[in-house]
């Protein structure tokens, strides 16, 4: 079974990029990259979703190797609530993007059950959650 490393290479070179070129678009090191790709080093979800970002990959493949590698076409809308916490946590474009792609990946995944639009301090709390996560484990 291959790593989420070896994966990540896959893409990148089926995609025709140097470690290099992803390392700029995932704003990440070239040596933090090398060594996820070659020595199978941990990488966070935080990192992780910049570089499936970066590559248009899907995260689920690139963390588990199941569904496609390309991630759907659909457009990406961002809440109202999202959009009025990253304003006043002035989060970034891509740091928005990538908090709504947290939340998809990790929180809206763990129930089958409808759920409610997430508030502004639902978005605020998850913001402080992965930035913690990051901190001291990232």
């Amino acid at each position: 079974m291959s790593t989420v490393g070896e994966r990540i290479r896959e893409v990148r070179e089926a995609r025709g990029w140097t470690q290099e070129k992803l390392a700029e678009a995932a704003k990440i090191s070239k040596s933090f990259l090398s060594e996820v790709e070659t020595k199978g080093k941990n990488i966070s979800l935080e990192l992780l979703l910049r570089v499936a970002t970066a590559l248009d990959a899907s995260v689920e493949y690139l963390a588990t190797g199941r569904g496609d590698e390309a991630k759907s076409r659909k457009a990406i809308v961002i809440p109202a609530e999202l959009s009025q916490a990253a304003e006043q946590l002035r989060l970034s474009f891509q740091q928005t993007i990538d908090l709504l792609e947290a939340y998809d990946s990790v929180v809206a995944r763990r129930s089958s059950r409808p759920r409610a639009n997430p508030s502004i301090e639902d978005w605020k709390g998850l913001h402080q959650a992965l930035q913690h996560l990051r901190k001291n484990y990232g």
